[in-house]
């Protein structure tokens, strides 16, 4: 686009476990850049070995914004996260670093670059009454509501994700229009930055050895003193934070219900479902360019193309 003077960010996403942060933290040291997260758990205090949050030695002296910025009971979503986010983007940007956004949440980094729909405020009676509902029937009896209301939209929502389920059926019942067409009429078309975005392809059958070999390293390196001590200063496990993958597994465990086996067999599962959801997303997505992470000199030269661009 001509005359051009957005900001420009270079997206690195990704299934989970697929080399997202070791290929970040060595763009951002070859590229002079600043690391802003857009993986909506690890903006959690308290909530490290859970989340694979980058530990300080994994960071290797580089910026990393918009981690433990909330506690785990506060409220968290993609209009805060946009939010906050813009703001960092601009100051990286403004000083002539390199801006990655980085992070496995779809939905946050569309927002960020595109902007986030109009959609009608939230109503207390009716998100109790279907909270309610939920806590009775449970979320799958829900999700089924939303399969008859929206069709399209209970495709992209997990049958457990109780929040995002609660929120499309509330959609329908205060604008008379489904979600995924308030989607579709927004398009995230509102392009606030220039983006690059880079997703991570790895090999079906290595991305999930990766996945069950990080699954079994989080119960060792203390997943289960973490949820305890969650558990200990008062946080419920009926929080969205504490009801994300690890935590609420843990949780099933620590209440006697399932063994450590089960426990890391239904982790390493469920981790493999998800990567699998959010890689269905990314395949939507436009504009993404998909990359081998090993390849670092085909992707920084991808980059300094793009930052080269005159615009």
């Amino acid at each position: 686009m001509s005359g051009d003077k957005r900001p420009k960010v270079i997206v690195i996403a990704g299934p989970t476990a697929s080399g997202k942060t070791a290929l970040a933290v060595a763009l951002a040291i070859s590229l002079s850049g600043e690391i802003v997260n857009a993986d909506s758990m690890q903006v959690y205090r308290g909530m490290d070995i859970g989340t694979a949050k980058p530990t300080y030695e994994e960071r290797r002296g580089i910026p990393h914004h918009l981690l433990d910025v909330v506690n785990p009971d506060e409220d968290f979503n993609a209009a805060i996260y946009r939010r906050m986010a813009l703001p960092i983007v601009n100051e990286i940007c403004s000083t002539g670093k390199t801006c990655l956004v980085v992070g496995g949440t779809g939905l946050y980094i569309r927002g960020l670059i595109g902007g986030l729909m109009d959609s009608p405020p939230s109503d207390p009676e009716l998100r109790e009454r279907l909270r309610m509902e939920c806590e009775i029937h449970g979320t799958a009896k829900l999700h089924e509501k939303l399969e008859s209301l929206d069709p399209e939209r209970a495709e992209s929502i997990h049958p457990n994700d109780g929040v995002r389920i609660i929120r499309a059926i509330e959609i329908n019942y205060l604008s008379d229009l489904r979600s995924s067409d308030l989607m579709k009429r927004h398009g995230f078309r509102e392009m606030s930055l220039n983006a690059l975005k880079l997703c991570l392809h790895v090999d079906r059958e290595d991305l999930y050895g990766r996945i069950n070999e990080r699954s079994e390293k989080m119960a060792d390196k203390g997943l289960i003193e973490e949820t305890r001590d969650l558990l200990k200063q008062g946080y419920s496990p009926d929080l969205n934070s504490m009801k994300a993958i690890g935590y609420r597994h843990m949780i099933r465990y620590l209440q006697g219900e399932w063994s450590l086996e089960e426990t890391i067999i239904r982790l390493k599962r469920d981790t493999r479902r998800y990567a699998k959801r959010q890689l269905t997303w990314f395949k939507t997505e436009p504009g993404i360019i998909w990359v081998d992470p090993n390849d670092l000199d085909m992707i920084v030269e991808k980059i300094h193309l793009f930052l080269s661009e005159s615009t």
